[in-house]
């Protein structure tokens, strides 16, 4: 496919074999800064239908009439606990015993001594030949760089005690599998499974992971792959069912970010960006190759090892010094979902007195419990699904966790702690059942380089939300919540349409936060304007200084959703690193949402939208799928001459403001807030005009100002009087003392240092400086405003912040700012 040098290629050959699912078995070591250790993965060979889509597999396992009615109630066995070799233990293990229980449990698993200290594995000439070793020989193409790759061998399952059951079952396999080596056929039992059988399933993905290899493979490494073969094996039918590969993270890996907490002590998280997870661990990154996964970590004992799996994981001992933690997922995701984040985390737990028991269930607003469980079946595929539980279906406040660094101790106590479970209940509220069995807060580092991130069962937030007013805490959690159901659990099938997720989450925020307020109907609409606004402000300043092809929200257009012949593509502009930090995709997106919203009725809509939750969950989408479904069940649409086409052409594949927000957003300047926010304006403009005719001896002109407006309009004043002619010192000290600004949030902080910047306003320099170190998620820009006015003093600020925080940044941020700067 044609490509360019912005282009992030998915390489991964997902049209001939498919990863079912990863098991990881790692190490954290922060001496070295490296994760190291091992990945099995276990493949399937891919059967699609002639259109290039998976062929969804029925529901119902076509093996399970061989599986025993023996094994058809779970796992009733114990195993062990991984076996690790340490380099501070001198071989001494300890074990213990433990079931896999109900789907909150840690299930442990002995790795009968299979496990290999990664820095002591080396490649030799067999198993890494870099030469030409026959191009007929089918090679398995995995997504992967800046990785070191240690050894790839293939794993006999056969030899793993108690598969006796499968080997036996598996001699009266259809004709149709006659093709297959015992090891695939084992595998395909294992995969077949019902949903029911979940634990038995993961059970065995966990025996057969720590099974010995049979042999090693060769491989090839590139820049952006992993290229894996076998001598002699010509069909992706005929490749090792389940492979090895011993490997170590590198420093310059940008999935992987090593850094210090709050309170100055070590911890390293991954962060997805700007390759996913193919510096983590090798894997198929296309998203149509989705797997369950399960990973023992093992870390220093005062570590606390979280992750995306479904488990609350207990840490045990595993050598001395060391705990392991064992975290799985049983629904079939991308690998890019994958999350880890290890580091002296503290729990933040609520006061007995006002704790919010999340076993309490609530009758949720909008949806009928009785008539949701009479719905067709689902349709993705098989998995312990949440939506076909009537106890899932009304549990409104899920379990979850709050984590921090220490020093954020009283912050996130105050702040966040107490905003979980009303989000939670909201969501719940509007789209119905959770998605996921729990959750995981994580306030990360302050080099973090967005406000939040979502994950399966685990959500990063920014420390930037934690001061000033609860008010920017409940609107990114409610956006990261809302991508449990857009972006997780329905994603999309090509990453270019990225407004699937974030103009979904964008839309939702503010549905959630107006539940979680409890605002009258009225009151709610007058915020929703109100944030229209400002958004609309954002995107038009956005359009102006970015490149039209960047503004496209579907910009393969109509080969959105095709690969090649293997199942290679490219996310374009994926590599540019000025559109990590557009919201193009969020905003048009948004307004598109809200659009259709309006057209149809808002209770329409969200009767829709929780019948597409209802339908779509669990697979991938493309947003024809979500708009013919639409138009389908909305005959409203079709009624006011709307059609898909003409959604494509206005919104989704033309650069620029789509047209109908030209008329809208002259609307919004007429709402209630906004018109308060203009006479503050007004306001000040007369304070700073009058102190200007006045001498520095007479006392300034005063006025009533009003104190108590809301954060978002603060941000409109604060936006408004950016446009305004230079003011006054004391007209800006008055301002800042007025509105108490340096104890805001930050999105009014950020406002503030750019009112200082543009006024060189040189007694507030040290808000910039703060701003710079503590808001990094935001401060981006604001270098730019600092080289921009040429003044000497400002430019020295800009790169003294830089230097002292650039080893600590994002890839991304480092790239943009360095180029403002230099």
């Amino acid at each position: 496919m044609e490509s360019c040098t912005e282009d992030l290629p998915l390489m991964a050959n997902t049209n001939h074999v498919l990863v079912k699912h990863y098991g990881l078995d790692l190490d954290v070591c922060f001496d070295t800064q490296t994760i190291r250790g091992s990945i099995v993965l276990f493949l399937e060979p891919n059967t699609r239908n002639k259109d290039g889509s998976p062929v969804v597999e029925d529901c119902q396992s076509q093996l399970s009439e061989h599986s025993g009615n023996d094994q058809t109630h779970g796992i009733n066995q114990t195993c062990a606990v991984p076996v690790r070799t340490c380099s501070s233990n001198s071989g001494n293990k300890d074990s213990a015993d433990c079931d896999i229980g109900e789907r909150d449990t840690s299930p442990k698993c002995d790795h009968h001594g299979n496990r290999k200290q990664a820095s002591g594995i080396t490649s030799s000439e067999n198993c890494c030949d870099r030469g030409n070793h026959g191009s007929e020989d089918f090679v398995l193409v995995l997504d992967c760089c800046d990785l070191s790759v240690l050894k790839v061998e293939e794993v006999d399952v056969t030899a793993v005690l108690g598969t006796e059951k499968c080997m036996s079952s598996s001699q009266t396999i259809d004709n149709s599998k006659e093709h297959l080596s015992l090891s695939a056929c084992i595998l395909s039992e294992i995969e077949a499974l019902p949903e029911s059988q979940w634990k038995e399933q993961l059970f065995n993905y966990t025996k057969c992971s720590r099974a010995p290899g049979c042999g090693d493979l060769m491989f090839i490494m590139d820049k952006w792959s992993l290229r894996i073969s076998k001598a002699g094996i010509k069909m992706p039918t005929n490749f090792p069912s389940a492979i090895r590969i011993w490997y170590q993270t590198t420093t310059n890996g940008s999935s992987v970010k090593w850094t210090k907490d709050q309170s100055g002590r070590h911890c390293v998280y991954t962060i997805g960006s700007p390759i996913n997870n193919r510096a983590l661990f090798p894997c198929q990154e296309p998203p149509v190759a989705m797997s369950t996964w399960h990973a023992t970590i093992q870390a220093a004992c005062e570590f606390v090892v979280l992750m995306s799996g479904e488990n609350c994981a207990t840490p045990y001992s595993s050598c001395e010094g060391f705990f392991s933690w064992f975290y799985y997922v049983t629904m079939p995701m991308p690998a890019s979902t994958f999350t880890i984040a290890v580091g002296c985390w503290e729990e933040i737990k609520e006061n007995s007195s006002c704790n919010i028991k999340t076993s309490d269930l609530s009758t949720p607003l909008y949806i009928n419990n009785g008539s949701r469980l009479k719905e067709q079946k689902c349709k993705h595929m098989e998995y312990p699904c949440r939506f076909s539980l009537p106890e899932a279906c009304a549990q409104a406040i899920i379990p979850h966790r709050v984590f921090a660094s220490h020093v954020l101790f009283k912050q996130c106590s105050e702040v966040l702690l107490p905003l979980v479970s009303p989000c939670l209940e909201a969501a719940h509220a509007v789209l119905g059942t959770h998605p996921f069995p729990r959750l995981d807060i994580l306030v990360v580092p302050s080099n973090f380089s967005s406000l939040g991130m979502a994950s399966p069962h685990i959500i990063y937030l920014s420390q930037s939300v934690l001061y000033g007013s609860n008010h920017l805490c409940a609107t990114r959690l409610c956006h990261e919540i809302a991508h449990a159901w857009f972006g997780l659990v329905i994603g999309a099938r090509d990453w270019t349409e990225e407004w699937i997720s974030e103009g979904f989450a964008t839309h939702l925020e503010d549905v959630f936060l107006a539940n979680v307020q409890k605002l009258p109907q009225e009151e709610a609409r007058d915020q929703q304007k109100l944030k229209a606004l400002l958004r609309w402000r954002r995107l038009t300043d956005e359009l102006k200084d970015s490149q039209e092809e960047l503004q496209i929200l579907r910009p393969h257009g109509e080969n959105t959703g095709k690969v090649n012949e293997s199942g290679a593509s490219v996310v374009r502009h994926g590599l540019n690193a000025e559109k990590t930090f557009m919201q193009v995709h969020y905003l048009k997106g948004y307004f598109l949402l809200r659009s259709l919203a309006n057209t149809t009725g808002q209770d329409a809509y969200f009767a829709f939208l929780r019948q597409f939750v209802n339908t779509c969950h669990g697979q991938l989408i493309l947003s024809k799928d979500f708009l013919h479904m639409l138009f389908e069940s909305v005959p409203e649409l079709n009624r006011q001459h709307l059609c898909v086409q003409a959604i494509y052409e206005i919104w989704l594949d033309t650069p620029g403001i789509p047209q109908p927000l030209l008329g809208e957003s002259r609307t919004w300047k007429g709402c209630r807030l906004v018109q308060q926010v203009n006479e503050e304006v007004l306001k000040w403009i007369r304070f700073d005009q009058r102190n200007k005719k006045c001498s520095r001896r007479k006392r300034p002109h005063t006025e009533e100002f009003d104190e108590k407006i809301l954060p978002e309009q603060l941000v409109l004043l604060l936006d408004l009087l950016l446009e305004e002619r230079p003011l006054l010192p004391r007209t800006l000290r008055c301002l800042e003392n007025t509105y108490r600004l340096r104890n805001q949030d930050a999105e009014v902080r950020h406002r503030w240092c750019e009112l200082v910047v543009k006024h060189k306003y040189t007694v507030a320099y040290k808000d910039v400086e703060k701003f710079l170190h503590e808001d990094q998620a935001m401060g981006v820009y604001l270098y730019g405003e600092l080289m921009v006015n040429e003044d000497a003093r400002q430019q020295e600020i800009a790169r003294r912040c830089f230097a002292a925080v650039r080893d600590e940044m994002d890839i991304s941020c480092v790239k943009v700012v360095g180029e403002m700067l230099f």
